[in-house]
């Protein structure tokens, strides 16, 4: 509830101060990752991906639209690891099933699932590419594109989301939006090729921890920034559209972003291969399917809600039994 109201409240205070909405990572910085992620594909894949480069740039920021309107998606954004002790978190069980056994299933709904969500995402693409079916495979792509860049920011891996534990507040949307959105067309997405992840459930939670250990980072050096700062810079005014608004200065980010010593680059270039890997990685355990010739056909706003009751049906009752089904 706590990240579901957070949530709400940034991406409101977001409609107003930028151009175009923002939510986690801000849509211009999804859908960026999802474009460059298809470069470090091999020709023989990126060859199906190529006529939909728009359609996985553009479906990119899907999940951050689909939580207004189902409670089940926003625990898929995050996971609250401090919550289960320190570094590295030896008492929460990287497994589901154990994980629900020692914790529960509300607890761990409750502080945020992404590792999993993430494993059963990675379960449909694959089954999509089995199927040779055009339609999933562009959407789960697009879709898990934006749970593993998510997975990738050190905020949505603490219970301090949002500096709310440390006077903060808004720091969240500072690192992830204001920064890419000033400086972002000048970063370098040049990253090299996909690789095979031999093992996604170990990369995944490699992915969670090295999100953690950022956040001290983080969260110290904008304090010490905030300290030293003169206080009458640190925000500026722009005009949005018909509107102006008091955003963080550019001086005040770009004094940030050297602290952080390029920090939200380094981990959008980490996204843009990892992701390109998870792709690949699915294609070729689905034995490398030839998918010349396969055709998408746009969905039709039956089948989109007929995917929704699914997607929702994952985190209810019995069908529960399903989630991560992969693992067993």
């Amino acid at each position: 509830m706590k990240h579901t109201i957070s949530i709400i409240i940034t991406f409101l205070l977001c409609i107003i101060t930028a151009k175009t909405a923002h939510a986690p990572w801000g849509f211009w910085a999804h859908e960026r990752i999802n474009k460059m992620a298809l470069f470090t594909l091999p020709e023989e894949l990126f060859g199906f991906y190529k006529p939909h480069i728009a359609y996985i740039e553009e479906h990119a920021v899907d999940p951050d639209k689909r939580r207004y309107a189902i409670d089940e998606e926003a625990p898929r954004h995050y996971i609250d690891l401090d919550h289960y002790g320190e570094y590295p978190f030896i008492t929460l069980p990287r497994r589901w099933n154990e994980a629900v056994i020692k914790f529960s299933e509300d607890t761990l709904y409750e502080h945020g699932i992404v590792p999993w969500h993430c494993e059963l995402m990675m379960y449909r693409l694959t089954t999509a590419f089995k199927e040779m079916d055009a339609n999933y495979i562009l959407k789960m792509s697009a879709e898990i594109g934006h749970y593993i860049a998510d997975a990738h920011v050190p905020l949505h891996c603490t219970e301090n989301y949002n500096g709310q534990l440390t006077n903060q507040i808004g720091i969240h949307g500072f690192w992830e939006s204001r920064i890419p959105e000033l400086i972002g067309e000048n970063y370098d997405y040049l990253v090299g090729k996909a690789e095979y992840i031999p093992d996604v459930h170990d990369k995944l939670w490699e992915i969670v921890l090295q999100s953690h250990l950022m956040v001290d980072s983080v969260l110290s050096f904008e304090a010490q920034l905030n300290n030293e700062f003169p206080s009458d810079r640190k925000y500026s005014y722009e005009t949005r559209g018909e509107s102006t608004v008091r955003v963080y200065s550019a001086e005040y980010t770009l004094a940030y972003n050297q602290l952080l010593n390029n920090m939200v680059e380094r981990r959008m270039r980490e996204t843009i291969i990892t992701l390109g890997s998870f792709w690949l990685t699915a294609w070729i355990n689905a034995g490398r399917p030839n998918l010349t010739g396969v055709e998408f056909k746009p969905w039709t706003e039956e089948e989109l809600n007929e995917f929704l009751e699914i997607d929702t049906a994952y985190t209810k009752g019995d069908e529960k039994g399903k989630f991560i089904e992969h693992e067993e």
